[in-house]
């Protein structure tokens, strides 16, 4: 099986609000944007945006250059037909992030949950190529992976966790952390995830 063949399986078989990383308000993404991103015509993507509800927020506070990337077709089908004829507006790209050329630059780049599932060295390689093309100096990156303590497998797939010096390590010296801190998110049946979150300027 493939991994898009795995993710769409999963987006296939559960509800939105039935996988462990769903959030009924991406409350901790938005604070953080709040501090540190100033305008809303800025171009912001999500990586591994799948059928969140962050884009929705986005859009209603003013957001007008919004992109969803996801290697789940499924997903972002749902995530569209949710929108309805505002998702014309946005971009949305079906692809494996470790595969992915970007064509443009972006001036924040969300990353919640995508990179601990890279636990090939040369899939987190193949990562910063695409975040090094698709930010520019200046370019605002904010990061969730599982923390030391956090979960070893999700949707039954081994996974890398992070502390802020390790994820600083990985994405190299373009990358200025800014801030970091730890969550603990609490998932649809009611057992916690400990998360750490970065957040990192392009130099």
């Amino acid at each position: 099986m493939t991994k898009s063949d795995h993710w769409n399986r999963v987006y296939d078989e559960k509800a939105h609000e039935d996988v462990s990383w769903f959030q009924s308000h991406p409350s901790v993404s938005l604070a953080a944007i709040d501090r540190h991103v100033a305008r809303t015509e800025d171009a912001f993507i999500d990586i591994g945006g799948g059928e969140s509800l962050l884009i929705d927020h986005l859009a209603a506070r003013g957001w007008t250059d919004l992109t969803v990337l996801d290697i789940s077709a499924s997903a972002l089908a749902v995530a569209k037909q949710r929108i309805g004829a505002q998702a014309a507006t946005m971009e949305w790209i079906v692809a494996d992030i470790t595969r992915w050329h970007p064509e443009r630059q972006y001036d924040v780049w969300h990353d919640r949950a995508v990179f601990h599932f890279l636990t090939q060295r040369n899939q987190r390689s193949a990562y910063r190529r695409a975040i090094l093309k698709g930010t520019r100096t200046g370019s605002i990156v904010i990061m969730a992976t599982f923390a030391p303590d956090g979960p070893e497998q999700c949707s039954g797939l081994a996974v890398e966790r992070y502390d802020s010096k390790a994820l600083s390590i990985e994405l190299g010296s373009s990358f200025i952390l800014l801030e970091d801190w730890r969550e603990l998110h609490e998932t649809p049946w009611g057992s916690g995830q400990r998360f750490n979150w970065c957040v990192f300027r392009r130099a």
